[in-house]
């Protein structure tokens, strides 16, 4: 097809290659690039201020000689997007359906132009039928009276208080103790060593390795020198590596007692006054219900039903796509890799293709599905909004002890949310599926 810009003929070849990707060639001729410099230098020169010349009538051939290089970048680039257009135009694209950027395959500079071969990828058409079929079978996960009585009695050891005990013994493991201390190393105390009335847990691995197991056998008002080596990885660098000798002196052992199971204990665990025991035993069995689903989910079912999908389903991907997944895993490996390694594929084209070529099914495989879970969200109305996605984010952030605040604003500025909630629509819709959602 020819294409008239600025009186200039350019010529424009349009391929199709499949159903989802389409070659376009052409030659930006020197002539329309010109044509843009000239027009991008009367534009400016209306906005530039230069000494010598009133504001907005600097003359193009100044600009020109200011902005030369600037000026014949922004017009190459005005020029392919003209030429992209036409393209896009010539094969009766949908521009809604255009994915990504193109992938060039020349870009050649000559004497009297730029030719330019590339590929424009598609949104591909996918027939959402007959996907049952691929959804596996399986049995729902039960809870047994004994596993939520084992599961109650864990609650409910974690919930006992610890009292001081009321016949004098020596120290065990598991107990809480009351504890005096002062530590020294070459003789001398230091900084960040000494407490007093210090309540301590023994074996949770508060202490460096060795104190709290030589807490262990000590009575009731007993002095002890507990002797420890900092390890060789110590935050504070005057420590670490180095042997230290605490003076400890024991004052109060302390043990669990056990929490009463009532319904006073429900109550308090589901912070509800109208709770019962069976009430918290109802609950207790549908959160094992729903560990053991989401064990069988993730390790299972999930894989299961993607390979499934991906193999029911056929059509054509877009290239562009598929390169941009091969990197994202060529990328990953790198972040894997030595120095050395690094440096091999750095002095080695062909072993970076090799690699590109050892993922690509991977890597079609993991674009095909992320189409397939838009085309059957889309047909399973399963939809996730904006504010799921950040509590979801929140009570993460919650739970692993993290600012929730600061952990979205980061999700945020590295454009990690729309990852999230395609995550969170795809164990929607799957969950949706297997029937998981069922109560």
């Amino acid at each position: 097809m020819q294409f008239i810009y600025k009186r200039i003929v350019v010529k424009v070849a349009v391929k199709k290659i499949d159903d989802a990707n389409v070659a376009v060639e052409g030659t930006i001729e020197n002539k329309v690039i010109d044509t843009n410099v000239d027009k991008l230098a009367r534009e400016a020169g209306k906005e530039m201020k230069v000494d010598g010349f009133r504001k907005g009538k600097v003359p193009p051939h100044v600009v020109k000689k200011l902005h030369g290089d600037k000026l014949r970048q922004d017009a190459e680039g005005e020029a392919l997007r003209s030429l992209i257009d036409l393209g896009v135009k010539e094969a009766g694209i949908n521009t809604a359906d255009i994915l990504g950027e193109p992938i060039f395959k020349k870009y050649d500079k000559k004497d009297d132009g730029i030719e330019v071969e590339m590929e424009i990828s598609l949104r591909p058409e996918i027939k959402a039928e007959g996907y049952e079929k691929a959804v596996p079978a399986f049995k729902k996960p039960t809870a047994t009276a004994k596993e939520v009585e084992e599961k109650l009695n864990e609650i409910a050891a974690q919930q006992a208080p610890f009292e001081k005990i009321k016949r004098k013994r020596m120290v065990r493991d598991g107990d809480m103790v009351v504890i005096d201390f002062e530590g020294f190393i070459d003789g001398e105390a230091f900084e960040g060593g000494k407490a007093e009335k210090f309540n301590l847990k023994i074996g949770s691995g508060q202490f460096i390795p060795g104190f709290e197991e030589q807490i262990i056998g000590m009575k009731y008002e007993e002095e002890k020198d507990v002797v420890v080596t900092f390890p060789e990885e110590y935050q504070s660098k005057e420590l670490a590596g180095k042997e230290a000798t605490f003076k400890v002196k024991l004052h109060e052992i302390q043990e669990q007692v056990a929490a009463e199971l009532n319904d006073e204990l429900a109550q308090k665990l589901l912070q509800d006054e109208k709770a019962t025991l069976d009430t918290l035993k109802e609950k207790l069995k549908e959160q094992i219900v729903n560990e053991k689903v989401s064990k069988v989910y993730n390790e299972e079912l999930k894989p299961k039903l993607i390979e499934a999908l991906v193999a029911h389903f056929d059509f054509v991907l877009p290239n562009n796509i598929v390169e941009q997944e091969i990197d994202a895993k060529i990328n990953a490996k790198a972040r894997e890799m030595s120095e050395e390694e690094l440096n091999e594929f750095k002095e080695n084209p062909e072993k970076v293709e090799a690699l590109r070529e050892e993922v690509r099914e991977e890597a079609q495989n993991s674009v095909k599905a992320t189409f397939i879970v838009d085309a059957l969200a889309k047909k399973e109305e399963v939809n996730v909004d904006d504010q799921e996605v950040s509590q979801a984010i929140y009570y993460e952030a919650m739970m692993s002890g993290q600012d929730p605040q600061q952990v979205i604003k980061y999700y945020q500025e590295n454009n990690l949310l729309p990852a999230v909630k395609m995550g969170m629509i795809e164990d929607k819709l799957f969950g949706k599926l297997l029937g998981l959602d069922q109560k």
